[in-house]
């Protein structure tokens, strides 16, 4: 799963920096696509949210904490 997440991680960073709209408003928008595919595919796959392994749902909530951040920052510096 750390794999992945990195793999997915970089080339999210990397597509937001060609992003007409801007690095920061690019990648929270390509990270609210990750939450919804990281939750459609633990629920598909069944997999339990408090498992013992590191699962979908765990990405989920790793690509919400950075959505969460990339907002906050984004917001809080002027254009």
């Amino acid at each position: 799963m750390l794999v992945r997440f990195c793999l997915r991680m970089s080339i999210l960073v990397i597509f937001a920096a060609f992003g007409s709209i801007g690095f920061g408003r690019s990648l929270a928008a390509l990270l609210s696509m990750s939450i919804i595919l990281s939750a459609v595919i633990g629920a598909m796959k069944r997999e339990p949210p408090f498992d013992t392994v590191l699962n979908h749902w765990d990405e989920t909530v790793a690509y919400a904490a950075l959505f969460s951040l990339v907002s906050v920052f984004h917001h809080s510096v002027p254009l």
